[in-house]
């Protein structure tokens, strides 16, 4: 195989190929620096790349292999991962102009496990300010998709989704509070999964909800995105959030079928008005073909989904205000003008208000363990719309649009990071303007294996990944 054609291979692919030595960690790592200067400029999926750490890491992951000292999957293959997380002696800004100069002197912990899987650090990716939504200035350039240059490749992960469907990386990390990870994968064709609060570290990771930030990976196949889960998940005694429980072999789990497993159709969401009528097409094929794989496939009530939006909103803006509340104070006129009003928001959010929305939360959680009492996921659309356009100015125009904002797209994610339950997106179809569609696969706490079985299935008998976006 010709080196400029190793970056269209899995993360998979590269792992099995550089562990037999066929490719070698050098070869693909200097591809994929060729690749980007030449695509990137389109995108701005990247604010710095590390080329120079790039080729050490993969002269370092060479010698290791030759000499025997494999680490594992994730050994040589090259990966970049969202400018939130601290990397030791590198630039990291958090997509923000106030942290332009920010080189922090350790790694996040989640850095620091790739690094130990032996990983190659490509560079760092953009995102939306702090990861805080829908930023209209991008002080490192907006982020573009590559499927359709006018539109967005997701939110606030959006580096991670471009870099990745356009293959600037073999796999990459993002962050999910509200669908970070899970809007860039269904917006760019991708597999992204939030993973159980509680199992991947976030010590090291600017923060925007201290109650629902979660780290993950973001792939092009569902096997990558396993093979990337495997090397970040795990307890961490810097983070006294994560929880001190076995990490499954994710790649051991995938096969197997799904013969006899119970997926519960939230039809509130699928059949929801709020629904691209292409999307909701797409899904309920992509259910179809569930059943016709061997699953049981039965409809689910979830009576508080509808409100999800207004909930995590509530939740989530009140964090990010206590965690910015000196940036609010000294600060908050360098802040991109949509962030701004978000933490505005949330500084001036009644307290009343807040403590019902915590109520809200515990009750969506409840009513949602107890569906998945009954069945072993849960599927729905990741969004009710494919990528959306760019904005043309900053701000909220209308009530309407602020209605919409609470109702909208945030309503499909938004229940579970509220439930703290693992989530993926995973492409299930095209709209006829070639955009892709994610179908959304939930399962139980630290049940991650079951969601990854079940999207691996249906990726199998599809071929909507081996599609290439037009750059």
């Amino acid at each position: 195989m010709e080196q400029s054609q190793l970056p269209f291979l899995s993360a998979t692919e590269l792992a099995s190929l550089i562990k037999s030595r066929q490719v070698s960690p050098v070869e693909v790592t200097e591809a994929y620096l060729e690749r980007i200067p030449q695509v990137d400029g389109k995108l701005n999926s990247y604010i710095t790349v590390t080329a120079d750490r790039a080729m050490a890491d993969a002269r370092l992951a060479e010698q290791e292999i030759v000499s025997g000292k494999y680490r594992g999957p994730m050994h040589g293959v090259p990966v970049a991962v969202k400018d939130q997380f601290y990397t030791k002696g590198i630039l990291t800004t958090g997509g923000s102009n106030i942290l332009k100069d920010f080189v922090p002197e350790e790694d996040a912990t989640v850095v620091s496990k790739l690094n130990q899987a032996g990983a190659v650090l490509l560079g760092k990716l953009n995102m939306s300010e702090f990861a805080m939504g829908d930023a209209f200035h991008h002080p490192y350039g907006r982020p573009r998709n590559p499927w359709d240059l006018s539109r967005n490749p997701g939110t606030s992960s959006s580096g991670s989704g471009a870099a990745t469907a356009a293959f600037l990386c073999a796999t990459s990390l993002g962050e999910d509070t509200g669908g970070s990870i899970r809007g860039p994968a269904s917006f760019c064709g991708l597999v992204g999964i939030r993973p159980s609060w509680g199992r991947v570290s976030r010590h090291g990771v600017l923060g925007a909800s201290w109650s629902m930030d979660q780290v993950g990976p973001i792939s092009r196949t569902v096997s990558d995105c396993a093979m990337t889960l495997g090397a970040i998940a795990g307890h961490d005694p810097k983070d006294g959030y994560t929880w001190d429980v076995p990490v499954p072999d994710y790649l051991a789990s995938l096969d197997g079928g799904i013969q006899g497993l119970k997926v519960g159709v939230i039809t509130e969401r699928v059949q929801s008005d709020a629904v691209d009528p292409q999307v909701r097409d797409l899904v309920v094929r992509a259910i179809g073909q569930l059943g016709e794989l061997g699953a049981a496939v039965e409809e689910v009530d979830i009576p508080l989904i509808a409100q999800s939006a207004a909930i995590s909103t509530a939740v989530i803006y009140a964090d990010a205000a206590a965690a910015h509340r000196e940036g609010i104070d000294q600060h908050l006129k360098e802040y991109d003008y949509n962030i701004q009003l978000r933490l505005y928001t949330g500084a001036i959010l009644p307290a009343q208000a807040h403590q019902k929305a915590v109520r809200l939360r515990h009750m969506l959680r409840q009513q949602i363990l107890e569906a998945l009492e009954k069945v072993d996921v849960l599927v729905m659309p990741t969004s009710s719309i494919p990528a959306s356009p760019i904005p043309e100015k900053a701000g909220i125009a209308s009530k309407e649009e602020f209605l919409e904002m609470l109702g909208g797209r945030r309503s499909f994610t938004a229940p579970f990071n509220l439930a703290s339950v693992p989530a993926l997106s995973i492409n299930c179809g095209f709209t006829s303007d070639d955009l892709p569609v994610g179908l959304q696969i939930a399962g139980r706490p630290f049940d991650e294996s079951t969601v990854f079985r079940v999207a691996h299935a249906y990726e199998q008998a599809t071929d909507w990944h081996n599609r290439r976006p037009p750059v």
